[in-house]
């Protein structure tokens, strides 16, 4: 189980909580919270609700404002990708929230800690629990900081495995393969690396907690690789 001073959270977010409750709540998973029978201080559920909406309302601003000439549509498929469940999680590992979750042993146990749905969830408690403490300008900067940043780069990254499909099919080459070729971990935390390979050719590698996300790693770098970035 890893578990860390919420003092080392608060200086990766840059933000101290006048409430350290709320925090401490925004972290807590259901099974942490009735294995250890804490009924007075709750889980994340509640934050995650209000979160999402602050996320929404200023995700969908900033886009609005960084694409003046898109219809409505774009914008919905620029924001939907970018506040998905794997587009926060991403972001959550960027400034490591998964190592301040508090989970239940059984949780614990099935890898929970590595779980996209878990860490998006507790990305937007956290959300929720700066806006509660701090006001929508904290949360605005927040989300700003870690979730709106290098947009385009984390578009191409969540995109990646589709961008490769395009690619390939647009210079005509007739395979695209995604090989496993490596695995290391006890099972509830494993890590797996993974070679794609474009018309027989190797033409990326990556690794992940889990084969899809190795796959969208090594499609990330094949991607880059063709753009001659």
């Amino acid at each position: 189980m890893v578990n860390r001073s919420l003092d080392g959270l608060e200086e990766k977010i840059g933000y101290s909580f006048k409430d350290r409750n709320l925090l401490k709540r925004a972290l807590t998973h259901s099974s942490y919270a009735n294995e250890q029978k804490i009924n007075k201080l709750g889980d994340y559920e509640r934050l995650e609700f209000l979160g999402d909406a602050v996320l929404e309302l200023v995700s969908s601003e900033f886009i609005y404002n960084k694409y003046p000439d898109y219809p409505e549509g774009k914008l919905t498929r620029i924001r939907s990708s970018n506040v998905c469940e794997p587009a926060l999680a991403y972001c959550a590992r960027e400034f490591e929230l998964d190592t301040y979750i508090l989970l239940g042993k059984g949780e614990e146990a099935t890898g929970g800690r590595n779980r996209d749905s878990i860490l998006s969830d507790v990305c937007e408690a956290v959300i929720g629990a700066l806006y509660l403490d701090g006001g929508m300008q904290v949360a605005h900067d927040f989300i700003h900081r870690f979730i709106l940043s290098d947009l385009e780069d984390k578009t191409l990254f969540l995109d990646s495995k589709s961008i490769l499909q395009e690619m390939t099919q647009a210079a005509n080459h007739t395979t695209l393969d995604y090989r496993v070729v490596g695995e290391k971990g006890p099972d509830h935390d494993k890590e797996f690396t993974v070679d794609v390979f474009v018309g027989g050719k190797k033409a990326g590698r990556g690794t992940g907690k889990t084969k899809k996300a190795a796959e969208q790693a090594a499609a990330y770098q094949a991607v880059k690789k063709f753009k001659g970035n």
